[in-house]
């Protein structure tokens, strides 16, 4: 009998449901057909959130950006959609459950910086001379961090769904850069195609460089991973032959800067040296440089290089200076900055304020022929120097300082491990995320899902591995070879 009443709701509803789109459908109202997609997709929400996260991710690579010309305003489809219900559901939790964050992750070092980090940026919305600009900002933010930071890091409560994340990710990422490689071949691998062809799935090569910069570490740790099979490993190896080609025909010194100087950060992790030391060494070399900086940029200037299609020659550009509009125009942002920072030391601009206001802080001998007055191509190009001028001296050392509780959490975790398949999965996405850090000092991508899914990500993963996994003896957890 009650199987019996559920199919006569069941048709009562659907009878219901072709009625009434049929008379909508009559009257030309073709919105109402979307309803069930609607209704699956909040039952996915509040029932299968994990599922919905892993469709984000999938998607994050293959996301396209859609502006209005008339709002100025910009959206990533289908992601940033999904990624704001989420933040929604997240706030829900908030206020009906007793407990929707795990103890453990609100009292972790990270999530302490990262709230902090957040509350600065909500205050120096106030004060900003642009105050609609800079809540726009915060919310972009606060999607990105409870999306893949606070939901992220319950997720990865399963030891499986940190791999799992990765490989969602890098599938996609490959076949963008397959169709990179194969629309720049079009083009007989010319150094200026390399700079769109990537397009409509990244803005520019330096975005998609980026990014594909985080997953190199972890796609060779992945080789030497020995749960996994000879299989995986073998399509893991040609994997990283597309992603070295992708790498190398993007033409972008940042990324190849970053990933040459996280190798030499993995020599000094295996030398297990304390955390105190590297952090007196790193001060000192701090020091030195800002005591010989004039020496320094002297020598800077003698190198002529410009940007070119010969690899080596395009390496020997890095340091240019003198002519290479590029790295010009990084000085001439930064110079910017600097002054917008003298001005309003303590709260800043405003968060996302930079790129309306520094013009005038353009002086002209600084600007290139690719300068812009209109902040249509805007940004002070630093993850570090950009929020310094947005929410001042605590903007930008709330952000270092999550980065260096990062660093120092998996130091400790790195010296105390002993080899295991949990250690080789910490240090590559330590240093997959590092790439980033190092990539962040020349360009700043986190106001993109491109970069934020995967940054936000891999710090939730490492603050999840300290917390949930590192206690835990390896042959308890459940290994998965996805």
């Amino acid at each position: 009998m009650l199987q019996s009443q559920k199919l006569k709701w069941v048709y009562a509803l659907a009878a219901i449901f072709i009625i009434a789109n049929a008379a909508f459908l009559y009257f030309e109202v073709f919105w109402f057909v979307l309803l069930p997609f609607a209704l699956l997709l909040v039952l996915f929400y509040f029932f299968s959130l994990d599922k919905l996260m892993w469709f984000i991710v999938f998607t994050t690579p293959l996301s396209i950006i859609i502006k209005h010309q008339d709002f100025n305003i910009g959206v990533s489809l289908p992601t940033e959609p999904f990624i704001f219900g989420v933040m929604v559901m997240f706030f829900m939790k908030l206020f009906f459950e007793k407990n929707p964050v795990d103890k453990k992750l609100l009292y972790h070092p990270v999530t302490i910086a990262i709230i902090a980090h957040l509350c600065w940026i909500f205050i120096t919305c106030f004060t900003s001379i642009m105050p609609m600009v800079s809540f726009k900002y915060l919310l972009v933010k606060l999607w990105f961090i409870i999306t893949f930071y606070f939901v992220g890091s319950q997720l990865f409560e399963n030891y499986g769904n940190i791999k799992r994340f990765i490989w969602i990710y890098i599938i996609p990422l490959t076949g963008v850069a397959i169709y990179t490689i194969i629309h720049h071949s079009m083009y007989g691998f010319d150094h200026k195609p390399a700079h769109w062809v990537m397009n409509p799935f990244f803005n520019d090569h330096t975005s998609y460089a980026a990014i594909l910069a985080m997953f190199f570490p972890i796609l060779i740790g992945f080789v030497y991973n020995s749960s996994y099979s000879f299989y995986i490993k073998f399509v893991t190896s040609l994997l990283i032959v597309i992603h070295t080609l992708a790498i190398i025909l993007s033409y972008t010194r940042a990324a190849w800067l970053s990933l040459f100087m996280v190798f030499g950060v993995y020599i000094v992790l295996e030398l297990k040296i304390k955390f105190r030391t590297l952090a007196i060494t790193f001060s000192a070399l701090v020091l030195l440089f800002f005591t010989f900086q004039e020496q320094l940029v002297m020598k800077l200037e003698k190198n002529r290089q410009d940007s070119s299609d010969d690899i080596s020659k395009h390496v020997q550009s890095i340091s240019n200076i003198s002519s290479d509009a590029s790295n010009l125009e990084r000085v001439n942002r930064w110079h910017a900055a600097f002054k917008m920072f003298k001005e309003r030391p303590v709260f800043g601009w405003g968060p996302g304020t930079y790129q309306f206001k520094y013009a005038p802080y353009q002086l002209s001998y600084e600007k290139t022929i690719i300068s812009t007055d209109f902040g249509e191509k805007g940004n002070a190009h630093s993850e570090y120097i950009g929020p310094l001028c947005e929410s001042g001296i605590l903007g930008s050392l709330t952000f270092i300082l999550i980065l260096g509780i990062v660093i120092y959490r998996v130091v400790i975790l790195y010296n105390s491990m002993g080899k295991s398949e949990m250690k080789l999965l910490l240090v590559v996405l330590f240093l997959g995320l590092l790439t980033y850090v190092i990539h962040g000092s020349l360009n700043n991508f986190l106001d993109t899902d491109k970069a934020a899914v995967p940054f936000w990500g891999f710090i939730a993963a490492i603050v999840a591995i300290d917390i949930y996994h590192s206690k835990k003896q390896e042959s308890g957890i459940k290994q998965q070879d996805i």
